[in-house]
Order: structure tokens, then sequence, then C-alpha cells
């Protein structure tokens, strides 16, 4: 069972960016399905791995758009950014120690940051960058 069914509710309307957080969403309910399922440690690293690995990617590319265009709230964007990556890195540490388990918490926490981050800050860049053509 999902935990995030994506939908058209959270397109900003830019066909790539869209594509990533399809994967995004993707990797984060296989992640919850590995915890669910109890599979083994490696297989939860691989998948979280995964999502730190892609969400760089996904960060890196808006960013890169931003300065491209100029867009004017840019630092604060990346200021968001900054802080998940910080979060879910600290995480992953914890995580590698020992000192944290792939939780419903967890889970929560990244569905409900990425949809709001979507629906909430990705949503005020679209009209910026669809005027400057990228759509």
């Amino acid at each position: 069972m999902a935990l995030i069914n994506w939908g058209p509710k959270y397109s900003v309307g830019i066909s790539t960016i869209d594509a990533q957080h399809q994967k995004l969403v993707n990797i984060i309910n296989d992640l919850n399905d590995a915890m669910r399922n109890g599979k083994s440690k490696e297989v939860l690293n691989v998948t979280l791995t995964s999502l730190i690995d892609y969400t760089k990617i996904h960060f890196k590319y808006e960013e890169d758009l931003f300065n491209k265009y100029s867009y004017p709230e840019k630092l604060s964007h990346k200021m968001i950014h900054d802080k998940l990556t910080k979060q879910v890195l600290d995480f992953y540490d914890k995580y590698q120690k020992g000192n944290a388990t792939v939780s419903i918490e967890l889970m929560s926490f990244l569905s409900d940051w990425l949809l709001k981050h979507i629906n909430g800050e990705d949503k005020k860049y679209t009209e910026f960058l669809n005027k400057n053509g990228v759509k």
C-alpha cells in the first residue's frame, strides 16, 4: 500500500520537476514498503541511500534553474533544501550507527515534508519559471 499517492494536485507545471517529484514519491513509498514488510537493514539502507542521493540531484536541478533565471526567492528556497538535507543526513548518520530506525514517524515526516514542500514552496516558482519558458 502506497504511503503517498501521486496525483495532479502535486504538479508544479514543469514536466521535468514533476517527474523528479514522482520519483521521490516512489522512493519514499519503496522505503515505507520495506519498513512495513520487515526488510533487512541492507534493503532499508540501499533505499534510504537512494532517497538521499536522488534528493540531492533534484535539489541541484531546481537550484540550477533558480540561478539560470535569477529566481528572486532562490536563497530562501535553497535554505529550505539545505535544512532538509541536513536533517536527513543527520538521521542517516544515526541510522548507520544503530541509534535510529526507519519508523512510521520518519515516514510521516518525509511524506509530510515532501507534499507540503511541493504544494507550498515549489508551487511558488511555477509562474516565474513558466514565464521564462520552463515547462
